[in-house]
């Protein structure tokens, strides 16, 4: 899965750097379905936080309809990525819940 979700993440957006984080050892699903991105872009340019957002969750529409409990995700203008000491936060603690249909 963090493998897919990499290629699908490079192949939509021209990424100046981008680091997939497989985050699911850090909760009790027991399954590959927490993940953390940080795209960095020059295609964020101009774009609001929750622009960026959409974009990425369109990318990922499948599997975070099928396969992703968690994604955290980080999005950055070059610039913005070295004003941040090319850090991304931690993400939260996951919360639990279920995908019940």
């Amino acid at each position: 899965m963090q493998q897919q979700i990499q290629q699908k993440i490079s192949d939509a957006i021209a990424c100046k750097h981008l680091n997939v984080i497989n985050e699911s050892h850090m909760h009790s699903a027991g399954s590959d379905s927490h993940f953390k991105v940080i795209v960095v872009s020059e295609e964020f340019a101009g774009k609001r936080l929750l622009q960026r957002h959409r974009e990425i969750n369109e990318i990922l529409k499948d599997e975070l309809a099928n396969h992703i409990h968690a994604l955290a995700i980080h999005t950055y203008t070059p610039d913005e990525f070295a004003e941040h000491d090319g850090e991304a936060p931690d993400s939260p603690n996951c919360m639990g819940g279920s995908k019940s249909a």
